[in-house]
């Protein structure tokens, strides 16, 4: 331990035991108990004990006069448990002290233990101290297991779940052999606490009380998902039958809880499943649960890695009758082809979609979510029945917006049901989506691309529908009907684009911004994607889209701007950008470079600004026609705007964009600068003497040496890394003199000078190369790096802070002693 800490820590047990002072907050306190585990780790904790009599004497203290506060008395618990979990140590407080404090007798008799906070620092010191054998023996013979047994059923939910665990983790500890660390196989041979333990569980699993089965259940699963010895098995093989019985109530108790244990046996790696009736036992589960609640297990059912086929094939038409019973409702034809056989006839299926709405919605986007998740899986099933599922998908898009025709009584009902429904909506399109990536006939294509369309066109339709919408659409001309290794759009897609970029329009004028946002960012997409091909150009440019994006440019929403400027970017960048102007509007003539000078100056909110300069970034990498008529004054006057801004991630993006010029006017490959020309080839580490002269020109180098001292650790640390990219690349230039000998070297001093007392705000003024190279070889850039690559409170977390800080609330030190933050 830290020596200053060893003074200070007297004082503060004093504090601590005294119940007159008020004691810092559990933040201190839970900072406190993770300093004393750091130094457990490289120091013995019965040295610590014997070296500070400080921590005994609280301990004891607090043993005998009880009177301490709620929150010191969990915060001693806790510590005893960090303590405790060294063999040796234990040995030393074992007797009175742990007896007091996790006997029977002991801390469960005062009257903090109605506290939950004492009830958990109880548990969690018990969970500390039980790593050894030692404390098994003491875990058997204080009764502290039955005080967990008792804490399962615990009002509140944390100490409950904590107790549940802690089981868990005394049950593998005895399993594990003690000190031998032999795995024990056979169950006459199990320690007294595992023995115990079992048979408590098995006990509740006979319980007619549901909440105690949920508790043996919920033990059960913990073990199984974290124990992977041999002795699982012989578990597994005592408890299964109990956990079997439960399936022959009626109802059910506990089921998610059974579900759970079921596939987290399931996972094990140890179990013989052939040998112990699990595949029977899951079989039976799934034919016994109402279709909600039997959709989880099928699900996880499918993704277990060795599951027998049969039981596949029963679990995944459990995912598929909800979506089967819809194609039956809606279709004269006795059933789709592709779904497994009887699945459409589920009766309980059907009352579960016509039981209530809530039920039916429920179901539905369980299902669609699940058969979402599925497809993406490696256990996806094969062969996927894409046809019968696309059109089911369809079919449930066509009940909500109102279009489908029922043949039959269900089909009407689930119509009235369903229209309007957005969660239904949302979960449909996220599907559709999805099954964009299957191999589907033209017909079927074409009516996806219709109710689509028709979802889009809807005035009711939720600005979060459109955009699901939207996002289908883009996976589905991305995937329908493309021929391999080429991305243009199939013929199909592009008269769909010419139906969808009238509506595409409305949405860009829509009264909801929400709607006004999605529709540019669908936009930019597809620019993204097809802004080269001759079709979908001819396309575009035969509508007012071009157009009515440019003037969201002016949206009084600054969400909406901000992917305006993205879109218009994107536009200008492929040549696609809108070119009417005309007298009543200047704007328009001034060019898109201007309008987006005039939102990086102007505009008040940071995400257009931050918009701008990554449009500028990329404009600037690609060689954008605007950009490299006058890179000079593009930069110049960009880095005059940012150094100005007040939203560090406009700086941050400054930054960027001055390493990107950097890297190209150095000569870098594959990158396209006017300085690029007749300079060496990029191997070399020279810059062009010319480069050296503009770069002195613009504000670049002020720029990023201002920003060292950002107030924003990251825009420092961009800075830095920056000027450090700027040195390795001029360490061998040298100018016709050394540094020293410079006519400016009475200027570069002064610059240091002025930026080591911080005042980096002022204007370096005009800078020879070699007094900027003099700079960036004066400024230890390499320290400045380590230094801003610690948190920013480093100091504030320091142990003997803590400390400080926690004697300062009770007035023990002085003011000006404590940190102040």
């Amino acid at each position: 331990m830290d020596p200053e800490c060893s003074k200070l820590l007297p004082a503060l047990c004093a504090v601590l035991a005294d119940p007159r002072q008020l004691v810092a907050d559990d933040t201190c306190l839970e900072k406190l108990l993770d300093w004393f585990k750091t130094v457990m780790e490289t120091e013995s904790s019965l040295h610590l004990l014997q070296d500070h009599p400080c921590l005994m004497e609280l301990l004891s203290h607090v043993l005998k006069t009880q009177d301490v506060s709620p929150r010191v008395l969990s915060f001693v618990l806790r510590l005893v448990g960090i303590f405790a979990a060294q063999e040796d140590c234990f040995q030393y407080l074992q007797g009175e002290l742990l007896l007091g404090l996790f006997g029977e007798t002991g801390a469960l008799s005062w009257t903090a233990w109605n506290m939950p906070s004492v009830r958990s620092g109880w548990i969690q010191g018990l969970c500390s101290l039980a790593h050894h054998p030692s404390a098994l023996h003491f875990l058997a013979d204080s009764g502290a297991v039955d005080t967990i047994f008792a804490l399962q059923g615990d009002p509140s939910l944390f100490v409950a779940s904590a107790a549940s665990q802690l089981l868990v983790h005394i049950l593998a500890l005895a399993m594990q052999g003690g000190a031998s660390g032999s795995p024990i196989s056979e169950a006459a041979a199990w320690p007294i606490c595992a023995q115990k333990i079992v048979n408590h569980v098995e006990e509740s699993l006979h319980s007619k009380a549901t909440p105690q089965v949920t508790q043996a259940l919920n033990v059960l699963t913990t073990t199984f998902g974290r124990c992977h010895s041999p002795w699982t098995g012989v578990l597994w093989g005592r408890l299964s039958p109990p956990v079997a019985c439960l399936f022959e109530r009626d109802p059910i108790p506990a089921v998610h809880s059974l579900m759970d244990l079921l596939l987290s046996v399931a996972r094990s790696h140890v179990l013989n499943f052939a040998a112990c009736g699990l595949w029977e036992m899951l079989a039976q589960t799934l034919s016994r649960l109402s279709p909600t609640q039997a959709g989880p297990l099928a699900l996880g059912t499918l993704k277990l890695q060795h599951c027998p086929q049969e039981l596949r094939t029963q679990a995944f038409g459990v995912l598929l009758q909800p979506l089967a019973c819809i194609l039956k409702a809606t279709t004269q034809a006795p059933g789709p082809p592709g779904l497994l056989d009887g699945t459409a006839g589920s009766s309980l299926t059907v009352d579960a979609l016509l039981s209530s709405k809530s039920a039916c919605v429920g179901l539905l986007c369980q299902t669609l979510a699940h058969l979402e998740e599925l497809q993406m899986l490696p256990q996806c099933p094969c062969p996927w029945p894409q046809v019968p599922l696309l059109g089911a998908t369809v079919t449930i898009l066509r009940l909500c917006d109102g279009s489908v025709d029922p043949s039959s009584s269900m089909g009407g009902r689930l119509c009235g049901t369903l229209g309007g429904c957005v969660r239904v909506q949302r979960a449909a399109l996220d599907f559709l989506g999805t099954l964009s990536q299957g191999t589907s006939p033209l017909e079927l294509v074409l009516e996806v691309f219709a109710v689509l369309l028709k979802t889009l066109e809807s005035p009711e339709s939720s600005p979060t529908v459109l955009k699901k919408a939207f996002q289908a659409t883009l996976r589905w001309l991305q995937n329908s009907h493309k021929t391999p290794n080429c991305s243009d759009l199939s013929p199909d897609a592009l008269l769909f684009l010419g139906e969808l970029f009238p509506i595409l329009q409305k949405r860009l004028c829509s009264p909801c911004w929400e709607v006004r946002d999605s529709a540019l960012e669908f936009l930019t997409h597809l620019i993204r994607h097809w802004g080269g091909q001759a079709d979908f150009r001819e396309a575009l440019h035969s509508s007012e889209v071009p157009t009515l994006a440019r003037q969201l440019l002016q949206d009084p929403e600054s969400y909406v701007r901000a992917s305006a400027v993205g879109t218009a970017g994107q536009l200008s960048s492929r040549g696609l950008q809108a070119t009417s102007a005309s007298p009543e509007n200047p704007l328009a003539q001034q060019g898109l470079l201007m309008d987006l000078m005039h939102i990086l100056s102007t505009d008040s909110e940071g995400f257009p600004r931050r918009a701008v300069l990554r449009v500028f970034t990329e404009w600037l990498r690609d060689g954008h026609a605007d950009v490299i008529r006058d890179t000079e004054w593009f930069v110049a006057t960009v880095l005059q705007a940012v150094s100005r801004d007040l939203d560090w991630e406009v700086r941050m993006q400054g930054l960027e964009l001055a390493q990107v010029f950097l890297i190209q006017a150095m000569g870098q490959p594959s990158l396209h600068c006017p300085y690029t020309v007749g300079l060496p080839e990029a191997t070399s580490p020279r810059p062009h003497p010319e480069f050296l002269q503009t770069l002195c020109r613009l504000p670049l180098f002020e720029f990023a040496f201002c920003a060292l001292l950002d107030c924003d650790r990251p825009v420092a640390q961009k800075a830095c890394d920056l000027l450090l990219f700027l040195r390795d690349k001029t360490t061998h230039c040298s100018g016709p003199q050394e540094a020293g000998d410079s006519p400016n070297s009475a200027s570069v001093e002064a610059v240091l000078q002025r930026w080591r007392e911080g005042e980096q705000g002022q204007p370096l003024g005009d800078l020879e190369p070699e007094a900027m190279l003099a700079i960036l070889r004066s400024l230890d850039l390499e320290g400045l790096q380590g230094k801003l690559a610690k948190s920013s409170d480093h100091v504030e977390k320091s142990p003997q802070s803590l400390l400080q800080d926690m004697l300062a609330t009770v007035g023990i030190l002085e003011e000006n002693e404590a940190d102040c933050y």
